[in-house]
């Protein structure tokens, strides 16, 4: 009898019990665009759609020991990270997947949340910059985070070019400059690959607070098209499209009292099934 394998895509990053963002938003997207999702929980921040109201620790060996059982049993073919709010996560995270064969790695560096709740330690920056962006093929940082990173006020389009540049040059390789939060007619992100080309996504803006864990979806169906074979670029172009899409669909549904989820779901696929070699 024939056997097949689904591609699959983990997930590491911090908990949402009201279902919008984190690990709930990553492990949604990655069944709804057809792969096999796994995941390790970093933190348990406790939140719903009008803000964080506090987060609780897991302890580092237990984020080790969850990484270790995935890897020898359902090796992924990405990985997206998310919500690593400590200096020691991030390098007990980086230090257990140093272990095993190089994957494909997306990195969501989750400092603030859409409701404006600052969700990562001052100290934990610096390591994060100095261990964690060497490894990851992919960042994708708002404007928010993106601020915080190059050091700078970003207010325009200009701004975003010389933000990425200065981002760049802290040893990141290939960066999506999300520009949802800039006051602009339409939504503009731009990719700075490894060669230093920029290449600019422009989309529709539209009127919704039903944007909670848009960057935690995106960095997903980015990982999650990765691990179905497309190349980075048009991963993250496919990526877009879907959160674009998945936002256009939950726009005018109410869930919460602040901002709402993405319609994860509006054109879901089937599990792809690969032959087993």
């Amino acid at each position: 009898m024939k056997q097949y394998s689904y591609p699959s895509v983990m997930t590491i990053a911090g908990f949402d019990g009201s279902g919008g963002a984190g690990i709930q938003a990553d492990i949604k997207t990655i069944s709804a665009l057809g792969c096999y999702a796994t995941s390790v929980l970093t933190a348990l921040p406790v939140q719903n759609t009008t803000g964080v109201k506090s987060i609780y620790p897991i302890s580092y060996k237990a984020v080790q020991e969850q990484i270790a059982a995935i890897m020898e049993d359902i090796p992924p073919n990405a990985i997206k990270i998310g919500m690593l709010h400590t200096s020691e996560l991030v390098s007990s995270v980086i230090e257990t997947l140093k272990k095993y064969p190089k994957i494909p790695l997306v990195v969501d560096p989750v400092m603030v949340a859409t409701s404006g709740h600052k969700l990562i330690e001052d100290s934990t920056i610096d390591t994060i910059i100095e261990k964690l962006f060497p490894i990851a093929d992919i960042l994708t940082p708002n404007l928010d985070e993106a601020a915080i990173l190059a050091q700078m006020e970003i207010t325009t389009i200009e701004d975003m070019y010389t933000a990425g540049k200065r981002i760049k040059a802290l040893g990141a390789n290939d960066i999506l400059l999300k520009g949802g939060h800039l006051k602009t007619p339409e939504l503009t992100s731009l990719y700075f690959d490894n060669s230093d080309k920029v290449t600019a996504f422009q989309q529709e803006k539209y009127e919704t607070t039903n944007t909670h864990g848009s960057g935690c979806t995106l960095s997903s169906a980015i990982a999650s098209y990765i691990a179905l074979d497309n190349s980075f670029t048009e991963a993250i172009s496919k990526g877009q499209a879907y959160v674009h899409k998945a936002i256009f669909h939950g726009k005018d549904v109410v869930i919460g009292k602040g901002n709402g989820p993405l319609n994860h779901f509006f054109n879901p696929q089937k599990l792809v099934k690969n032959d087993l070699v």
